[in-house]
């Protein structure tokens, strides 16, 4: 009975010493959660940068980014699959000096993301020995978004 319980403990001490894992190795997708009247789509969406302030910008940049080019998945089954704002193959790379300028820090991506159903202590954040990682809610108005392609001429209506 001694050999069971010392081998069950050798067992649970190397058990116990594997790698540990962090949020912070995955990649997480936009997911959206929730959808409003006025052509607002509330995501929940991640940012990795050095720190957590610049994290905490690059998510709101990754939900603009996916509304606009990738789409959106939904977070429950109740909800339908957001398509991106922009179908033309390779948009980004033709446009590029638009979109640099776009999700430039202080760019007008900020016009179109905003924290507005955001509660309070609702940000995960997640921190290694080089990066962070910042999980927080982004309400994106996609219907603004897609009218200001159309007068940028970057989309069709």
């Amino acid at each position: 009975m001694k050999k069971i319980l010392f081998l069950l403990a050798i067992a649970t001490v190397f058990i116990g010493c594997g790698p540990k894992k962090s949020q912070a190795y995955y990649d997480y997708k936009t997911k959206c959660i929730g959808t409003e009247l006025d052509g607002s789509y509330t995501l929940r969406s991640w940012g990795r940068a050095r720190n957590a302030a610049d994290a905490y910008v690059q998510a709101h940049k990754q939900a603009v980014y996916d509304v606009l080019f990738t789409g959106v998945e939904p977070a429950s089954n109740g909800q339908t699959y957001l398509k991106p704002l922009i179908f033309e193959p390779n948009a980004r790379e033709k446009y590029e000096d638009y979109f640099n300028a776009f999700f430039a820090d202080g760019g007008d991506y900020k016009k179109f993301a905003s924290i507005k159903e955001k509660r309070v202590l609702s940000s995960n954040y997640a921190r290694t020995d080089v990066q962070s990682i910042c999980e927080t809610t982004v309400c994106v108005w996609r219907t603004k978004l897609r009218e200001k392609l159309i007068e940028d001429g970057i989309i069709k209506k």
